[in-house]
């Protein structure tokens, strides 16, 4: 029997594993009611307070003396300090929700949302139809990530209106995703790919 000279390779090829696309979508779902509740916060914060408002933290709050009266209609979260900007509801939710997405792009394996749908949810529901490049919701994580990071930094900085505007572009973008499939960090992603500024497209 004639033997081949080509030479042999053991290697496994090396293909991505692929992931149900609908645990992405769960996790957006979760996540898109965390970021609503973040963005409600924000709304009802300091981080749109100003000096003699009737709503928020310093509802009730007197302005005495002729300079503070000065500061009606200003903003009030630049002239709090970095601990009362922290202390925020609004922006303690954005930061564990900032967490998570720090989390998913870490560890997607790990990540709490994930994990849930692959022991909870995807047992009870038919194989799917096909599998989903496992790189562009990684991708899409960090954009999360990103978006609330600079929310929450310009929050601490003292910029107003920061943290709700976040928290409102990241819920429009998991909302999208979770309602409609369309994961607008993904469709960043593969812009990305075809322009070879990240990973190559898999055959």
């Amino acid at each position: 029997m004639p033997v081949s000279d080509a030479p042999r390779s053991d290697a496994p090829p090396t293909t991505l594993r692929g992931i149900d696309p609908r645990g992405p979508r769960v996790a957006a779902g979760i996540t898109a009611v965390l970021l609503l509740a973040a963005a409600f916060l924000g709304l009802t914060g300091v981080s749109v307070a100003r000096y003699g408002a009737s709503f928020g933290w310093f509802a009730d709050e007197p302005l005495p003396g002729s300079v503070f009266a000065s500061l009606a209609g200003s903003w009030l979260l630049p002239s709090l300090t970095i601990a009362e900007r922290a202390a925020d509801p609004g922006f303690l939710l954005l930061l564990v929700v900032a967490f998570l997405f720090l989390w998913g792009v870490l560890s997607p394996r790990t990540a709490p949302w994930g994990a849930l749908y692959r022991s909870v949810v995807q047992p009870r529901l038919a194989p799917p139809k096909e599998l989903e490049d496992p790189r562009p919701p990684r991708f899409a994580q960090g954009v999360g990530l990103f978006v609330t990071g600079l929310g929450l930094v310009l929050h601490l900085l003292g910029v107003p209106l920061a943290l709700p505007i976040a928290a409102g572009m990241a819920f429009i973008a998991a909302f999208l995703n979770a309602v409609f499939g369309l994961c607008l960090g993904c469709q960043l992603y593969l812009v990305l790919q075809r322009a070879g500024l990240v990973g190559r497209a898999t055959a």
